[in-house]
């Protein structure tokens, strides 16, 4: 696969998220599966071992099996694809990536270390080493809401100076005054933000979502942003309703639950119905969303959005499953 440009990292892309069995092993057959689905959806791209990936559980020889799969699928399916190469550790950081390297990813994206909160010197060594070690794949800096270091746009415009081979960002986005504080940058490179806010984030300069939506419902969300671009009033108007049912439904599983961020994902994946066999199973310690709690929500986005199935039986559909 080819580096892909700041400029055609763009769209509705896809999470892999990490199918895990009652013996808690990898179920490396419905990865496979789940990917083939993604290719079929025609999705703008997929990235492994973000936070539903699950990466800070997996050993060395796991995660260098999943973007194996992850790599022979999209090059079969020529679905452009992100090796997430992150790591609480900078030097395990550093060693995935040289390992996944040989993939030819798309794109590599990667976290800033995060057991003590890096200064912004330690950030320019950090990412200086990565992409010395990426060229010529670009790199991709997740910055996720618990992240020791989280970002502000006075420092993501120092950071795209200082470093010109950053082609995008995934981060939580934020309101009017952010979006403004952030337009050096939204000039610059590929600005990412949650899925569920992709109709806004696109109307002010973002190019498109690591989405949660997608976790919902793959073909769903590429029509919605499809639809985004076709008519953006109308995309606005069905982000209302995805986030009525994101956080009537879904965020309670993690603000009041108390359930990491890839339970709720995987909650929404096995509600969205589009993967048989995949459950809403995480690793060990973390606590998962129960079959009621996935039922729920699953009824309930299904009267809510009925915009995100496919209701006409088609091979994209749960229907015809």
């Amino acid at each position: 696969m080819k580096p892909l440009k700041s400029s055609e990292i763009r769209g509705n892309w896809a999470t892999l998220l990490l199918p895990i069995r009652p013996d808690q092993s990898i179920d490396f057959d419905l990865l496979g599966a789940e990917i083939d689905h993604f290719g079929a959806v025609k999705v703008d791209g997929v990235y492994s071992n973000g936070t539903a990936g699950e990466f800070f559980t997996q050993t060395e020889a796991e995660f260098d099996q999943v973007n194996q799969v992850l790599a022979e699928k999209c090059e079969r399916l020529k679905l452009p694809f992100q090796v997430g190469a992150s790591h609480m550790s900078a030097q395990l950081s550093l060693e995935r990536l040289k390992r996944a390297r040989a993939l030819k990813p798309s794109g590599f994206q990667i976290a800033l270390p995060d057991w003590f909160p890096p200064t912004m010197d330690d950030i320019h060594r950090f990412l200086d080493v990565m992409a010395a070690a990426a060229d010529p794949i670009p790199l991709i800096l997740y910055n996720p809401p618990h992240a020791k270091r989280r970002l502000v746009p006075a420092e993501w415009v120092e950071v795209v100076q200082r470093h010109p081979y950053l082609a995008g960002i995934k981060v939580a986005g934020g309101d009017g005054e952010w979006y403004g504080a952030m337009r050096p940058v939204l000039e610059k490179i590929s600005v990412f933000i949650p899925g569920h806010n992709l109709a806004t984030g696109l109307s002010r300069g973002a190019k498109g979502a690591y989405s949660n939506v997608a976790c919902l419902s793959p073909w769903g969300a590429q029509k919605w942003y499809e639809l985004c671009l076709r008519n953006p009033s109308e995309g606005l108007k069905l982000e209302q309703k995805i986030n009525t049912f994101i956080f009537g439904e879904v965020m309670p599983l993690v603000t009041v639950k108390k359930l990491p961020n890839m339970s709720a994902d995987k909650a929404l994946a096995v509600a969205g119905g589009w993967l048989p066999g995949f459950t809403s199973r995480v690793r060990w310690p973390y606590e998962s969303a129960t079959e009621a709690e996935t039922t729920r929500i699953g009824s309930t986005a299904r009267t809510a959005l009925p915009e995100l199935f496919d209701t006409q039986g088609g091979a994209t559909g749960r229907e015809k499953r």
